[in-house]
């Protein structure tokens, strides 16, 4: 990625530090204790998370923080690979869910995403560096990067929320009134939470795309692309979704496909890209 006042050190592997290997399998268990909880709660109907599960939860996000922490600043740079930047997202993720928890229910979205960050801190902590360590990244490359990482972090729970309403929207259709659609909010308040995140990720994409065009030397080089053309088409997408939907009433199904093939093309833009450049072509 082209930018200015950048440069690139490449180190040799070196050993993880030991507060790393300790912390990575106390957030994992943490991650998966927690789960374990919560599905506990929707086997039992309860509509709100008991304070052990929240006790749980913010356990492991502070044992994630340390592992991102000191797996992405390892000292003299940042070192922004495959593996870390995902620990990191996850990280983003599950902040921004638990933090939502006070307004809107969204602790059923986290039996899906904590299992997946149990797997993700793990596997960044033990995996092999994939890109090299940056120093003196200039402030607005970091606002592009942190903006990037907050607006996947918001859309991907907007799309699981958009899977949680399909769901239920295909089992109210059915007359199916016992099992998920008992344990989840109303169908209008289920819309209602899908559209404020997809306003708030819309948000945070347009800040990342405006910061990328203004800070990267050439955002439509060639290792850079796809990357760009399919997060506008993502960012289009999604603006075009939320124009329907108070212009035109657009909601359930439409909402649900359009929020899905938008996160989709966001995936393929950072992950698919970041995958190919950094494991297969080992460019990092």
């Amino acid at each position: 990625m082209g930018t200015k006042g950048q440069s690139i050190r490449h180190p040799g592997p070196t050993p993880k530090p030991m507060p790393v290997t300790i912390l990575a399998p106390l957030a994992a268990l943490l991650y998966l204790a927690a789960t374990a909880l919560q599905l506990l709660h929707i086997f039992q109907h309860k509509q709100q998370s008991d304070r052990w599960f929240i006790g749980l939860a913010v356990a492991a996000l502070l044992c994630h923080a340390g592992v991102v922490w000191l797996s992405i600043f390892p000292g003299g740079g940042i070192e922004l690979g495959f593996y870390k930047v995902s620990a990191l997202i996850f990280l983003a993720i599950n902040i921004v869910c638990i933090a939502s928890l006070a307004r809107r229910p969204l602790q059923n979205l986290l039996v899906a995403l904590f299992p997946l960050s149990a797997l993700a801190v793990v596997v960044s902590t033990y995996a092999p560096e994939s890109a090299p360590i940056r120093t003196d990244l200039p402030a607005g490359i970091l606002l592009h990067i942190g903006s990037s990482i907050l607006a996947y972090a918001v859309l991907t729970l907007a799309a699981a929320q958009a899977a949680l309403l399909a769901v239920q929207d295909h089992h109210l259709k059915h007359r199916r009134t016992r099992g998920l659609v008992q344990i989840l909010p109303p169908l209008q308040l289920m819309e209602t939470m899908l559209f404020e995140l997809l306003w708030v990720g819309e948000i945070l994409l347009t800040v990342a795309i405006l910061s990328g065009f203004v800070f990267l030397d050439d955002i439509f080089a060639q290792h850079l692309v796809h990357k760009t053309v399919l997060t506008l088409g993502a960012w289009l997408l999604l603006a075009v979704l939320l124009w329907g939907h108070y212009q035109l009433g657009w909601r359930s199904k439409t909402a649900v496909r359009l929020t899905l093939t938008g996160f989709a093309l966001l995936v393929l833009a950072y992950f698919g890209t970041k995958l190919v450049l950094e494991l297969v072509l080992k460019k990092g």
